[in-house]
């Protein structure tokens, strides 16, 4: 059995990840923003989940987490599932914060990244990006770079799994009510990618919807791009993969 890390795991997707994983028998470490929503995994804590908090709009609570993890017992995976939807902590949440957890933390070999269909729609462009969160960044632009992210880490470290997943427009707090998807199926392949030891669930570099290998925004195998967002994202961070 592996031992999991899910971010963001208090509701929606990341908490069907983390409930499922737990009862297939994987050490499962949840993640909540702060300690009001780390009391809603106290049922998930029960059953034996390991549990950190730390804001993820804040480079340093995201430090802390990663220090915290480090000294614990090696993590075998980790569902970089934490999102915002819109708002001043796009870039904080979305990027900035599984980038600088992918560079601090020690030992994961499988590494799966949230992505959406929303990506298609990002810019291929590192101008005038707002990673601190200053103002609303675009959940597009985030979701493109975070896809992107997921595919430098396959190329630059070959010893490590690393996948993107679109969970599709799910019923959940952030898709809304009247989201098309379905909820189940939504959280199943990065569980799948994080813990299968079935021969598609051990390659690398793929973006995936439902289990089914798809073809991503053009910009996010281009290596060029990839090595001009990862120096980016070290110069702002002052961290590099």
């Amino acid at each position: 059995m592996s031992r999991i890390l899910v971010t963001g795991s208090a509701d929606g997707l990341g908490r069907a990840a983390a409930d499922s994983l737990l009862s297939a028998g994987h050490e499962v470490v949840v993640h909540a923003r702060n300690e009001e929503r780390a009391a809603s995994l106290h049922a998930l804590v029960d059953r034996g989940a390991d549990i950190v908090v730390g804001d993820f709009t804040e480079r340093d609570a995201v430090r802390r987490v990663a220090a915290e993890l480090n000294d614990a017992k090696p993590l075998d995976a980790v569902v970089h599932n934490a999102g915002v939807w819109r708002g001043p902590a796009v870039m904080p949440v979305n990027i900035i914060a599984p980038y600088l957890l992918t560079a601090l933390l020690r030992g994961p070999r499988r590494l799966v990244y949230l992505s959406s269909g929303s990506h298609f729609s990002g810019r291929p462009s590192l101008a005038g990006v707002d990673w601190r969160g200053e103002t609303a960044g675009s959940y597009s632009d985030s979701k493109l770079f975070v896809t992107t992210l997921a595919a430098a880490v396959a190329r630059l470290r070959p010893g490590v799994l690393s996948n993107a997943v679109d969970p599709g427009w799910v019923p959940t707090k952030m898709g809304g009510p009247n989201a098309p998807d379905d909820l189940e199926l939504g959280h199943r392949t990065q569980e799948w990618l994080a813990s299968s030891d079935e021969p598609q669930a051990l390659t690398t570099g793929g973006y995936w919807y439902h289990r089914q290998l798809m073809r991503p925004h053009r910009a996010v195998h281009d290596e060029s791009f990839q090595d001009r967002l990862l120096r980016t994202l070290a110069d702002e961070t002052g961290t590099a993969l």
